[in-house]
């Protein structure tokens, strides 16, 4: 195999939001069928560096790093290509910008950006469908992040359809993540699952304006009934003018989205995390 000798690369994986979140029924591998809508946020990312070295090694610094080791999903990307590839040791550090376990999707991210960046760095020529492939071994959503477009998610959330929302071009969103860590495992047990949902690929046609009374994630019901200051957030988004919110994933980060940014004044000083930018 030849090797492009650079120093190093580094990359920037970018988060995502569920637009919509539909649990349709309990699969016999212990999964849930799910239907949502995928949208990759790509100005908030973490910073992924790799380069050659000795020894493999994993450092992490940023937020929520000491609850990340070297077993992690970045990690196991790279022991999965090296089953297939005689890849020499790596030394990566990740740099965490997104928040843990607020339904951003960060840790898959990072994964799908290591089989990117791997792929890249020593030229494996590896097709899309292929990374895909590898990705969703790794976790549920991170096939996503491999083509890193608006897609509806079905299955697992592994089965991904292009789609397109022209309503939803330069428009702003606002992710607030408070200091509350859902449990995804904990939050699936207290759902119903429901197969009469009107599918989301219908649903989200119809102009922003009118989301907020017709898409709904499942989990929010749950979520805020243990959580309440969730749901404050969601009404203080509207409250402020947001065409539409949510609960992203199984929590805990809200998003609203807007034609213009509202105002920071609003921000309570217990949010631990929050961000604007603009949807591409």
């Amino acid at each position: 195999m030849t090797i492009n000798r650079i120093y190093f690369m580094i990359t920037f994986p970018n988060c995502k939001i569920n637009i919509g979140l539909h649990v349709l029924s309990k699969r016999a591998d212990g999964f849930h069928s799910i239907e949502t809508v995928f949208l990759p946020v790509k100005g908030l990312k973490d910073i992924l560096e790799l380069k050659e070295s000795r020894e493999t090694e994993f450092y992490c610094t940023g937020l929520g790093s000491q609850y990340l080791t070297k077993n992690n999903l970045c990690m196991k990307a790279y022991e999965l290509l090296k089953e297939s590839f005689q890849l020499p040791p790596v030394k990566m550090h990740l740099h965490k910008c997104i928040p843990t376990g607020a339904g951003l999707g960060g840790g898959s991210s990072d994964a799908a950006f290591t089989l990117l960046l791997l792929n890249k760095y020593f030229q494996l020529d590896i097709s899309i469908a292929k990374l895909e492939s590898y990705a969703a071994s790794l976790g549920s959503d991170c096939a996503l992040f491999i083509q890193n477009r608006l897609m509806l998610g079905k299955g697992k959330g592994d089965v991904l359809l292009p789609i397109d929302v022209a309503d939803l071009h330069n428009k702003y969103i606002y992710i607030i993540k408070p200091n509350v860590f859902v449990k995804t495992p904990e939050a699936y047990t207290h759902i119903q699952p429901c197969s009469s949902h009107t599918s989301l690929k219908s649903l989200i046609k119809n102009p922003i304006a009118l989301w907020k009374d017709i898409i709904i994630n499942d989990f929010e019901k749950y979520v805020f009934s243990v959580y309440p200051q969730l749901e404050e957030l969601k009404e203080m988004f509207y409250s402020k003018g947001a065409l539409y919110a949510s609960m992203t994933g199984s929590g805990s980060a809200i998003y609203g989205i807007f034609n213009h940014f509202p105002d920071d004044v609003f921000l309570s000083k217990s949010h631990c995390f929050h961000w604007k930018g603009v949807i591409e």
